[in-house]
Order: structure tokens, then sequence, then C-alpha cells
């Protein structure tokens, strides 16, 4: 979950606060590490080092998803992210390898054993308890601001602990039983540590510059293709990491869609990934219109009288005498001569004959938009509840059977919009029940000019 403003800069000072704390400890360690010639010690500071570079980057996060694309990044600043993360992961091989050198040069009897006064335990025990402190309260405060970076942090803090643990142990090895190698030992497991550490963040990072797959092509076309008027993903593609993933889908639809359909179709795909990709910084969605003998006959009504400036209802597509016939209400302005409304219904009927070889007749029945006369402000709320009234009145005498309710009328650019559930049996199929809708529909808007539309909600009957 990506964290809103205010909450970026409370994390930001979290992350502030703590890299303070990880550098203290760090110096620490590594300062009473060279004074006591104690390997393990100033291991252990180095791998604390790895905290505060990890604060570091996570403050780098933090800032740049504050800064928006702008014409020289126009993908964002996140990669600046990756490049110091490289960084960070190639000061933790140098230094894996400077303390292994060490190791191996005790090992080989040219270095001196440590000594270990009561400081070095002090300093210790004093660092083990800030550890214990930041990973509480990073912890805490993660959960409290519902950010993930934070408790990924303090995750990774934690094994800085169980380290330092183990440092301790072998302090105490060396001091009670005066095995100078249980030092060296333990250098070199925190060694494995730091190697492991810096394997994690070059491996991500490069992962990143090369575009790897944060998700799988599997992965997306499964997501995508629950989403409704998608008939197959053809190509689904990601890059970026996980927080920030970029998501490429090209998907098969139907070519009778219009540019409104196509824009609502990618934002339902968008919120669709949304819900299974906390981290989706941006998708772009390729329609690709699918080849077929069977077009859907209402799109592609619907989508060739828009560019002829009509409306269309009532599509049904029947099989006739020499074959498929197409019937469909087409609207016009009311203000137009019957020969120029036959003309551009002429029009409509010739393309979607070429559109759709399979169609040997189009039946079209010219209708008037209705316009009625706009009812003035202080009257309307009076119009309103008399329309509803007289709409519920003609909806139970003319669909007796239906449960009628929830009725809404309000006013719209050139009338009155009515909105309004029907409830019926809950074994009628949809087809039917859309049918008895649509119907309605036509009967209210024809008893009552003023309503400019009507939208009914079926469902079956409560319990």
């Amino acid at each position: 979950m990506t964290p809103v403003p205010n909450t970026r800069r409370e994390v930001r000072r979290v992350l502030l606060f703590t890299l303070v704390l990880n550098v203290i400890v760090a110096a620490a360690k590594i300062i009473i590490g060279l004074v006591s010639g104690a390997l393990s010690i100033t291991a252990d500071g180095f791998h604390s080092l790895i905290d505060g570079s990890s604060n570091v980057v996570a403050l780098v996060a933090n800032r740049l998803a504050e800064r928006p694309p702008d014409s020289d990044h126009q993908y964002g600043h996140r990669r600046f992210e990756t490049i110091a993360a490289l960084a960070i992961g190639g000061f933790l091989l140098v230094t894996a390898w400077e303390i292994t050198s060490s190791a191996l040069d005790r090992l080989g009897g040219s270095g001196e054993p440590p000594i270990l006064s009561p400081l070095t335990f002090v300093v210790m025990l004093g660092t083990l308890a800030i550890n214990l402190f930041v990973t509480i309260y990073e912890g805490r405060e993660g959960r409290r601001l519902n950010s993930e970076l934070l408790t990924a942090d303090a995750t990774h803090t934690r094994t800085d602990v169980f380290v330092s643990v183990s440092v301790l142990v072998s302090m105490a090895i060396v001091v009670l039983f005066k095995w100078a190698w249980a030092d060296t030992a333990a250098a070199l497991v925190i060694v494995a540590l730091i190697l492991r550490a810096a394997w994690s963040v070059l491996g991500q990072a490069a992962g990143v510059l090369v575009d790897k797959a944060p998700y799988s092509p599997e992965e997306l076309t499964t997501w995508v293709g629950k989403v409704p008027d998608v008939k197959k993903v053809i190509r689904a593609r990601s890059r970026g990491p996980l927080d920030a993933a970029y998501v490429d889908i090209d998907v098969l639809v139907a070519r009778e869609m219009t540019a409104d359909h196509t824009a609502a179709l990618a934002s339902a795909i968008r919120a669709h990934l949304e819900s299974h990709i906390s981290g989706l910084a941006e998708v772009e969605v390729h329609f690709v219109p699918a080849e077929t003998d069977d077009p859907d006959f209402v799109l592609l009504a619907r989508a060739r009288a828009d560019a002829l400036g009509l409306g269309t209802h009532e599509v049904r597509l029947r099989d006739g005498q020499t074959g498929h016939v197409l019937e469909l209400h087409v609207e016009v302005p009311p203000d137009q001569t019957l020969a120029e409304a036959h003309q551009r219904v002429s029009e409509l009927e010739r393309e979607l004959r070429q559109a759709a070889p399979v169609l040997t007749e189009v039946v079209t029945h010219i209708e008037p938009v209705l316009r009625p006369p706009v009812v003035p402000l202080r009257e309307e709320a009076t119009a309103a509840v008399m329309i509803q009234a007289h709409a519920s009145s003609l909806l139970q005498e003319e669909f007796p059977h239906a449960g009628w309710h929830h009725f809404d009328v309000y006013p719209s650019a050139s009338g009155f919009t009515m909105t309004l559930h029907v409830a019926l049996p809950s074994q009628i199929s949809v087809e039917a029940a859309h049918l008895v809708a649509e119907s309605a529909e036509t009967f209210l808007r024809a008893k009552i000019p003023q309503l400019e539309r009507v939208t009914i909600h079926t469902e079956p009957p409560e319990g």
C-alpha cells in the first residue's frame, strides 16, 4: 500500500530517527572492534551498517515517491533507488572481502588474538539494547502507519539482534576458554550473512535494470481474464520492482466496441489488477478487435449510430424467411423533417448491412428524441413528486405482478431522470427480466414525455 503524503512525512521521520541509531550502533561496534582486535565485533559493526544503508535506500524511495514524472524522467525517478542499491551492494562485497582477508590472516597465525575488556562487553550489550528498541519501535510505527517499508526494515533490523547475540557468545568463549578461533569463526559467519545480504540487494537491483518480470504472464492473464468483456488476453507483460510495477496488457475485444466502451474496460482492468498488485505504478491496455463472423449486434448498432449522431434502443435479432433480420428503434432530432431523418437512418441501415453481411434485412423504427421544456427550478420538486406518483400508478396498472419500489426522480439536462427497482420471480431468466424492464421503460417514456431517461434495476424478491 502506498502511503499518502502526510503518512510519508511520518515514515521519513521514523526512518531518520532509526538511521541515526543504526549509525551510532555501527560506529560503536566498529571502533570497539578495531581497538580490541575482535574480528567478530568489527564484522558485526559493518553488518549493522547494512541496516543504516537500508534506511538510506528507504529514505530515497520515500522521497522519490512524491516526485512526479518530468520531461527528463517521463517514467518517474524510481530507478535512482536501484542505483543506490547497487552502490550499497558493492560496498557490502568490499566489506566482506576485507573481513575475510583479516580472518584468513589470523587463522594463518599472523594476526593477534583479541583483547576483550569489560568495556567491550558493555558496548556490545548497549548496542544490543538499541537494536532491540529500534526493532520494537519501527515495527510498532509500521503497523500504526500501515507502512510496509517500516515493517520490512524492522524485520531486517531484527536479524542484527541475533548476530549481536552470537558475537557476545563468541566473546564469552574467548574469555572463559581462551579459544581465540571462536572470534574468527563468528566473523566468518557474519561474512556469510553480509554476502547473503549483498546477493539479495544486487539481485533485486539487477532484476529491475534488466526488466525482469515481477509477475508472470500466467498470473496477469488469469487476473485480467476474469474481467467481463475481455474475450482473450493475447499478451501480458510486466517490469519494474514489486512495489512499482508497470504492466502491459493486450486484450481481444468485440470489434464493435466504441471508444467509451474500451475506456471503461481499461479502467475495469486496472481496478482488477490493483486488487491483486499492491504496488501497481501504471497499466497500459492495448485493444485488439476480434475477427468473428458472429458480431455483437447491439454493440454494432450502437457504435454505428453514435458515429452518425443517432441513438438506438430495443435492438433485436430474429430469423426471417431468407436469413437474419435486425430490428431496432432509432432516435433522431425531433425538429428534423421525415425526409432528412429517413436519409440518415437509411445510411445507418446500409452501414449495418456492410458491417454484418449475415444480415439480410435491417428494419428500423424512427422516433424523435424527447426534449420536453425545462421546468423552472422552483417547480422541479413538485414536478418530480407528481411524475413519481404517476409512474408508480401506471406501472402497478400495466405490470401488476411486478414489485416496483425505490423510485427516485430528479432533473436532468432537458427533463427528468427516473431510477427505480423491480422485484421479479427468482427463477425468471435474465433475458426475460430484461424484457420486462425494457418494456416498462418504453411504456413510461411514452406515457410521461417529461422523462428523458429511465433506469430500472431488476432483482429477486427479498427473502
